[in-house]
């Protein structure tokens, strides 16, 4: 059974050798997901997704990262994130 989380890019580090690490914000918390070329470096994302995640820093997309059973990133939902305080001016009376 696949699983997924939701949330948003809050950091992106690109390196000289190709590497891409980014911070994912979620639940709370933050994840840490890296690309690497390097086969002797841990890299737990593909190349595409970790690209798709680096290029939604700083805007207003929300992402739903999907994972296989065994926790291999198979595909990345992107959409434009809900403002929370447009929600909440709606739920104020207007004056009258």
């Amino acid at each position: 059974m696949t699983h997924s989380i939701f949330g948003q890019v809050i950091a992106v580090r690109k390196f000289a050798n190709g590497d891409i690490e980014v911070d994912f914000y979620h639940d709370d918390q933050v994840t840490e997901y890296r690309y690497s070329s390097d086969t002797g470096r841990l890299g737990n994302f593909p190349k595409e997704l970790v690209e798709s995640l680096a290029s939604t820093l700083a805007t207003d997309i929300c992402i739903e990262i999907f994972f296989a059973d065994d926790g291999t990133p198979t595909h990345v939902e992107l959409e434009e994130c809900e403002d929370d305080e447009e929600y909440d001016e709606d739920l104020v009376p207007e004056e009258s």
